[in-house]
């Protein structure tokens, strides 16, 4: 956009194409000139810093440096400085506030039906995280679409599909086998959640799966276990 635009007509067609990612439930990346001055610099300009901070407020799913770790004279002071201004939005109030005022509105199907009520089930009880079960990666992109307050942890079979949600906002991945069944569903859901650090003995967690186990699409169970 910076080469073929104005440059004051990229901030809103970022946010617009940020917004329109979301609306289809999208991974969506902000890159490129991000800490264009830490190439040469060891601190970032405030101008940069906040425009880091304000991707992560509209809900992107990753930011990215090129040259500033690639070829620049400060690569890992620019990547530490980028994760603590993440850090520090992400644990920012206020960040909840906006994604919620940005939140699109959900699809009429079963995988969107189930993913809403995760999403408030998640605001009125304290949920440690969601677990989703996916093969093809399409719950786990729809559950991070609505942007819920707890952590998710994706449990796929696929390392392709582990690979591709990696950039997912939210969303930390473990490859594994499938479930046989709901029995069998919880008590790998309640010891991945527990290995990986992201529940603890006594927390709750969300589990969605869909039914029959190992159908790509088929997003139709919610449940409630005890860690």
């Amino acid at each position: 956009m910076g080469v073929e635009l104005p440059a004051e007509k990229v901030p809103g067609i970022q946010r617009r194409a940020v917004r329109a990612c979301r609306l289809a439930g999208k991974p969506v990346i902000v890159a490129t000139q991000m800490l264009e001055s830490m190439i040469a610099s060891p601190v970032p300009t405030r101008a940069e810093a906040s425009d880091v901070a304000t991707a992560i407020y509209h809900g992107a799913d990753a930011v990215m440096l090129s040259a500033e770790s690639a070829s620049g004279k400060y690569p890992v002071e620019a990547v530490t400085i980028m994760d603590r201004i993440i850090r520090e939005v992400e644990a920012d109030p206020y960040q909840r506030e906006v994604l919620e005022s940005l939140r699109t509105p959900s699809q009429p199907t079963s995988a969107d039906a189930i993913c809403s009520a995760m999403r408030t089930i998640v605001g009125m009880l304290p949920i440690a995280a969601i677990v989703t079960y996916t093969t093809s990666g399409s719950t786990t992109l729809r559950a991070s679409r609505e942007r819920p307050a707890a952590p998710i942890l994706s449990l796929t079979p696929s390392l392709a599909t582990a690979r591709r949600l990696a950039l997912v906002w939210g969303v930390h991945v473990v490859q594994t086998i499938d479930a046989a069944d709901v029995a069998d569903m919880v008590v790998k859901a309640v010891g991945a959640a527990r290995d990986e650090g992201v529940a603890r003995v006594g927390d709750n967690i969300l589990i969605s799966a869909g039914m029959p186990f190992g159908t790509p699409g088929a997003t139709n169970l919610l449940r409630i276990a005890q860690v």
